[in-house]
């Protein structure tokens, strides 16, 4: 039976501590992808060819044999892509037309496999139902935790999680960005099993 490591192609500290709940030993990779979305590609379409893409592209950094785990999350309102808001005047902007609506996460994930060259994508869905918030509350929102780096300018994992009315989906891991249930499932598909 081959013995397997590990590679999570990601630099983002959220996905690194997601990962770390399995306890399983693993490295990190950094991708590297041009992200740009392909005219007429769906949200799902995309996060599935990015997730793939990022793992595959960290084959010249890892030793066979290797799983290597890519992921890609996009943030959609009234079926716009919504991307990172970089500045306090974004996360208001997006917080606003977020306010009382539901919105969806697509998150895409890959596992690669690099003696077999084979890759098994998912995209897993995640809706958030937010709360009517009012012009202060976002403003007193985005001035404690600042999550400019963050799709849909929220942190669910920290104080982000006062803006929800109610969160829908298989798994809370997905709207951080890493679908650890179904990962379980595709390592497993591949022979690595975590228990």
């Amino acid at each position: 039976m081959t013995h397997y490591q590990l590679a999570l192609a990601s630099t983002s500290p959220f996905r690194q501590s997601l990962l770390e709940k399995l306890n399983l030993p693993f490295f990190c990779v950094e991708p590297d992808c041009d992200e740009t979305p392909f005219d007429g590609e769906s949200p799902q379409q995309l996060v599935a060819r990015l997730a793939e893409q990022k793992a595959r592209s960290c084959f010249a950094q890892v030793e066979q044999p290797t799983l290597i785990i890519g992921s890609d999350q996009v943030c959609v309102i009234d079926n716009q892509i919504i991307g990172k808001p970089h500045n306090r005047e974004n996360a208001i902007k997006q917080l606003s037309a977020q306010s009382g609506k539901v919105i969806t996460f697509y998150t895409g994930l890959s596992v690669v496999n690099t003696l077999t060259n084979e890759s098994e994508t998912i995209v897993e869905p995640f809706h958030v139902h937010f709360r009517a918030l009012t012009t202060r509350q976002i403003e007193r929102y985005v001035d404690a935790e600042q999550p400019f780096f963050c799709a849909g300018s929220f942190k669910s994992e920290g104080l982000g999680i006062s803006l929800f009315e109610k969160l829908e989906g298989k798994d809370p891991n997905t709207l951080v960005g890493l679908p650890l249930i179904s990962l379980i499932d595709l390592l497993a598909n591949q022979g690595f099993k975590i228990l």
